[in-house]
């Protein structure tokens, strides 16, 4: 796939950009290959890692932020799977595919449209020797199985561990039928160890985008039974676990200091987990939803413990990657994403005025560094829209959250914020104005 020749600005202004870009430092890395490993979590919340307090104990990938750089307000692109991954391995905001609208199910024919260049195949026209392992779950059809999106191997399988019927692959071949899912994390770990062992002279990309915690929980006989938040925990344990093992590998093949490790989940927990100080879990509009843990590593390049508060989110993994590589994003096909290579060098200066967090194709709440500004959520199987209380009602009902405190979303601003809240109100509408062309269903129904 040829890489395209525009780059849309639908925030910054030409000159902001370039400044940033030009001080971001990254351009001193421009040329280097470094191995790039993204570890994926399937519905892990940001309340789930020792770290932040959890009881689950997690040493490995506490360690692995002790030593890297960690991202207080990282943002998942959606808070459902399909749209999240799509965002993450694009850049873009899954409505620019037409991915938004849930998840992708067994009977669906639909997934990541060929157009799309994806971080894969961007590595690959780099020289890279690309792998997922582990669930994929943008289509399963021939023409949108992950082999044609850039991966030279797939181990894994095609969709959520909950759906059916359910087959283990490796690249387009069915290996395992029923499913041992006990065992699932142990072989994705020893495929992703394997993978670089056999790639060891580089330069590789490892997807290594495991499968719990989702539901249904499954550990195997080493964990369960082992934590003290039940089989959750046992499932969180092992993929520490994993964690631990990939890194082990890198240093025991001296790849440590040449190898780019991201951590995070691909949306908040569901009915088990933590979202710390954070209200609601994965599938709804409010925090738990959709910020998780997020968290980068390469030794020598990251300083072992940085911290940045700056807002940031998936989409912006891939343009960082490019920033890294080429010293540029612009050519991408990545028009929502941004370079966060300076957060991850401790500047709590975000590269985003804004960031836009979806529920299906309808923008459900925004997020600036210090505000965010909730439209919509859900009460009692009702969708409601807080924006039409007051036409509906007679009483105005505004939520504006300062994202400052440590409980964010319990107590709005709006009314005395005003400046603050028709700001939010402009950004909303200029958005809408961009997004709502490139809906493929109706408005949803709201309430009131």
């Amino acid at each position: 796939m040829q890489l395209r020749q525009h780059f849309h600005k639908i925030q910054f202004p030409v000159v902001f950009v370039l400044l940033f870009f030009l001080n971001s430092g990254v351009s001193a890395l421009a040329d280097t290959k470094p191995n790039i490993i993204i570890i994926l979590a399937d519905d892990l919340g940001m309340g789930d890692l020792s770290i932040n307090g959890s009881p689950i104990q997690t040493p490995n990938i506490d360690k692995l932020a002790e030593e890297g750089a960690r991202l207080s307000d990282f943002y998942a692109s959606a808070n459902v799977c399909s749209p999240s991954r799509a965002g993450l391995l694009t850049g873009r905001y899954p409505i620019r595919m037409g991915l938004a609208n849930s998840v992708i199910e067994p009977e669906s024919t639909h997934g990541l449209p060929a157009a799309e260049l994806t971080l894969a195949e961007f590595l690959k026209q780099n020289g890279y020797h690309n792998s997922i392992i582990g669930k994929w779950h943008l289509g399963h059809t021939p023409e949108h199985w992950p082999t044609r999106h850039g991966f030279d191997y797939f181990f894994g399988l095609p969709y959520s561990n909950d759906m059916q019927p359910l087959a283990l692959y490796r690249d387009e071949e069915i290996v395992e039928q029923p499913v041992n899912q006990d065992t699932l994390t142990r072989r994705y770990t020893d495929e992703a160890v394997k993978f670089i062992e056999e790639n060891s002279d580089g330069p590789f990309f490892i997807y290594l985008a495991h499968t719990f915690p989702h539901i249904p929980l499954h550990a195997s006989d080493k964990f369960r039974g082992k934590s003290k938040a039940g089989l959750y925990g046992d499932a969180v344990e092992e993929l520490d676990w994993s964690v631990g093992e990939v890194i082990k590998a890198l240093k025991q093949h001296h790849l440590d200091k040449n190898t780019l490790v991201f951590f995070s989940s691909d949306n908040g927990a569901w009915f088990e987990g933590s979202y710390a100080a954070y209200r609601d879990m994965k599938g709804l509009s409010w925090e738990g939803a959709y910020r998780v843990p997020f968290i980068a590593w390469w030794p020598d390049h990251i300083q072992a413990g940085t911290v940045s508060r700056a807002i940031a989110m998936n989409i912006d993994i891939f343009p960082t990657i490019s920033a890294i590589l080429t010293g540029k994003t612009a050519g991408l096909n990545t028009i929502d994403g941004r370079n966060i290579w300076p957060l991850l060098q401790g500047s709590d200066l975000s590269p985003h005025e804004v960031l836009y967090l979806f529920n299906n194709e309808d923008i459900a709440a925004i997020r600036t560094q210090d505000w965010k500004y909730m439209v919509r959520a859900y009460y009692k199987n009702r969708y409601i829209a807080f924006e039409n209380i007051e036409e509906k009602m007679g009483f105005a009902y505004e939520l504006l959250f300062d994202m400052t405190v440590s409980l964010p979303e319990r107590y709005s601003q709006a009314e005395n914020r005003p400046a603050v809240l028709n700001n939010m109100k402009n950004r909303l509408a200029k958005a809408r104005q961009i997004f709502d062309p490139m809906r493929t269903g109706p408005m949803p129904e709201v309430f009131p």
